[in-house]
C-alpha cells in the first residue's frame, strides 16, 4: 500500500523518457541557432552569389572583357552595357565578372594554402612541444612582425608578378594566423580523456592528431579561414593596384581601380564598380566569419 501511494519520479528533460521535442535548458536547437545568426543569414547568400557569378562569368558576361571599342569609351549604363564602359570602351560588367574570378581564386586559394600549412605546423608544435614547438612558433612570430603588404611587395617583386606567385605569397603570409589558432586549440584538448585514451591504445602521433584532435578543432579553423579570405582578397587587390598582380589584359579588381583612377575626368563609374565590389566582398566574408564564430564557439553559444 505504501509503495502504491509513493509518488513516481518524473524523468528529467533530455533523458530517454522525455517527451518528444523537449530540449535541455540553455541548449538551443541547431536550426534555431542558425536562424538567430543574422550575420550568417545575410553574408552567406552574398558570398554564394559572388562565387556563383565568378563561376558563371563566361555565361553572364555580355562581351569580351578585353575587347577594345574606342567608339564606346566612357559610356553610361545602357542595355548593351549594364554598368557602362571604361576609358577604352570595354564593358565594365564583363570585366567585373571576370575580375571576380581572378580575385576570388587568388583569395580562396591562398587561404587554402595557409590553412593547410598552418594546420600542419600548429598541430605539430602543440603535440610535440619542446624544441619543435619553440622553433615553429618563433618563426611564426617573426613573420608576424612584418606588415603583410610590405612583405608581399618585396616577395612578389623578387619572384615576378604572376597568378601562381601571388597565391603562394599571400598563402605564406597568412600561415602564422592559422598556426597560432591551431596551436592554441590543440593545446586546449591534447590532455583530455579521449586523447589520452587514443595514446593509451597505442595510436601513433600522426593518428592521434589526424583522427582524434583535428576533427575537434575544425570550427576555429573554419572561422579563421572565413576571416582570412576577406583579408587575402583585400591584400590581392592592393598588390594588383600596385601592378604586382596578374599582368594585363587580365582583369582584376585592384588593377581596374588603378587604371580607372587615371581617367576619372572622363567617368567615375569605372572606379566606382570595382571599389564597391571589393568592399562588398570583404565585408561579406568578415560578417560570415563573425557569424560562424558566434555559432561554433561553445562559450559564446551558451549565452544565446
Amino acid at each position: 500500500m505504501a509503495e502504491a501511494l509513493r509518488p513516481r519520479a518524473t524523468p528529467d528533460r533530455g533523458e530517454a523518457g522525455a517527451a518528444p521535442g523537449s530540449e535541455s535548458v540553455g541548449r538551443p536547437r541547431p536550426r534555431r541557432a542558425w536562424r538567430r545568426s543574422r550575420q550568417v543569414l545575410v553574408a552567406g547568400p552574398v558570398v554564394g552569389l559572388l562565387l556563383a557569378a565568378a563561376a558563371l562569368a563566361p555565361v553572364l558576361a555580355p562581351a569580351d572583357p578585353t575587347a577594345l571599342n574606342p567608339r564606346a569609351k566612357a559610356q553610361p549604363p545602357t542595355l548593351a552595357h549594364p554598368l557602362g564602359t571604361d576609358e577604352f570602351g570595354r564593358d565594365l560588367w564583363s570585366r567585373l565578372l571576370h575580375g571576380a574570378r581572378i580575385t576570388l581564386v587568388v583569395g580562396l586559394s591562398s587561404v587554402a594554402v595557409a590553412a593547410s600549412l598552418g594546420t600542419l605546423l600548429g598541430s605539430a608544435a602543440a603535440y610535440a612541444r619542446g624544441p619543435v614547438e619553440t622553433t615553429i612558433m618563433r618563426v611564426m612570430d617573426s613573420l608576424l612582425c612584418f606588415p603583410p603588404i610590405l612583405l608581399g611587395i618585396f616577395v612578389v617583386t623578387f619572384l615576378g608578378p604572376s597568378l601562381r606567385n601571388l597565391i603562394l605569397v599571400i598563402g605564406v603570409l597568412y600561415v602564422p594566423r592559422f598556426t597560432r589558432v591551431v596551436h592554441a586549440s590543440t593545446l586546449a584538448i591534447r590532455e583530455l580523456e579521449y586523447v589520452e585514451s587514443a595514446r593509451a591504445l597505442g595510436a601513433s602521433a600522426v593518428r592521434v592528431v589526424g583522427r582524434t584532435i583535428l576533427p575537434n578543432i575544425v570550427a576555429p579553423i573554419l572561422v579563421q579561414a572565413s576571416l582570412a579570405a576577406g583579408h587575402a582578397i583585400l591584400l590581392e587587390s592592393g598588390l594588383s593596384f600596385l601592378g604586382l598582380g596578374p599582368p594585363p589584359p587580365t582583369p582584376s579588381w585592384g588593377r581596374m581601380v588603378e587604371q580607372s583612377g587615371r581617367f576619372m575626368q572622363l567617368s567615375a563609374l569605372p572606379l566606382l564598380w570595382p571599389s564597391a565590389a571589393i568592399s562588398l566582398t570583404v565585408l561579406a566574408f568578415n560578417l560570415l566569419g563573425d557569424g560562424l564564430r558566434d555559432l561554433l564557439d561553445p562559450r559564446l553559444r551558451r549565452g544565446t
